[in-house]
């Protein structure tokens, strides 16, 4: 059996102390250290982190990307797990991840994740399984995508990566209106992400991306089986897709005044 790996784990925060405490508790047992990057909070987010012993540093937030990538290079540790404030571990994973620091295998690791809106846990809608790479080797990738969807990726796609058992509990919307602020938070980020890069949406896109969105997630991944929350989360996602071209669409006319 090879040597017992030791773990970093990781987490960027902005007033997150209804959250924090949560996803701490998830980690004390599992993680050898625990380091919180913080946008400056204005909360008790620093004063609960501190009740927990973690590594707790303030640095200026440039994206989710850019700073999730900074928050993993202040790993002491080779094992980095990486977590959102607003998520947590279940029991199963804990186990999960415990029987591979003893016995470590693989490049990196997935894990699905389980979201709760507005108390009930959706298991269809296109919000499950959702698995995500968290759990990996440091030198051996890094986060990309276009902000604000963060994805880490391998530098080497013939890396060996492995499913684990268990679920992040991803505690995303208490009430439906932290939804409505994220859909506008998101889509401005978006937005401005697409335009800098240099794309142009067709002309009809905002209209067939939307419609295009409530079909894929109500129809074809099941929505109508979570409910009424399977109802709300599609017609809202449509409703972001459309947003998000809305507003490219302004910051282009804008740009050519």
């Amino acid at each position: 059996m090879s040597e017992e790996r030791k773990i970093s784990a990781v987490i960027i925060t902005y007033n997150e102390e209804n959250n924090i405490k949560r996803c701490l508790n998830s980690l004390k047992d599992i993680a050898d250290e625990i380091i919180v990057v913080d946008s400056f909070s204005t909360d008790k987010t620093e004063t609960i982190c501190a009740e927990f012993g973690v590594r707790f540093v303030k640095h200026k937030f440039d994206g989710y990307i850019e700073q999730k990538n900074w928050a993993r290079e202040q790993a002491s540790h080779n094992i980095v797990l990486s977590l959102d404030a607003d998520e947590a571990l279940d029991n199963r994973l804990q186990d999960s991840i415990l029987a591979i620091k003893k016995n470590w295998q693989y490049d990196a690791y997935k894990m699905n994740r389980l979201t709760n809106y507005c108390g009930k846990w959706i298991r269809h809608t296109g919000w499950y399984p959702d698995t995500k790479l968290r759990l990996w080797d440091n030198t051996k990738g890094h986060w990309t995508g276009e902000n604000p969807h963060d994805e880490f990726k391998l530098f080497d796609e013939s890396s060996n990566v492995a499913l684990l058992n268990g679920d992040i509990l991803h505690y995303s919307y208490n009430e439906l209106s932290d939804h409505d602020k994220q859909i506008d938070y998101f889509t401005d980020i978006a937005a401005h992400a697409y335009v800098k890069n240099g794309k142009s949406p067709f002309i009809m896109q905002k209209y067939v991306s939307g419609f295009h969105k409530f079909i894929k997630c109500y129809v074809f991944n099941l929505g109508f089986l979570d409910g009424k929350e399977g109802w709300i989360i599609s017609k809202k996602s449509s409703y972001a897709a459309y947003l998000k071209y809305q507003k490219i669409n302004a910051l282009i006319d804008r740009s050519k005044r």
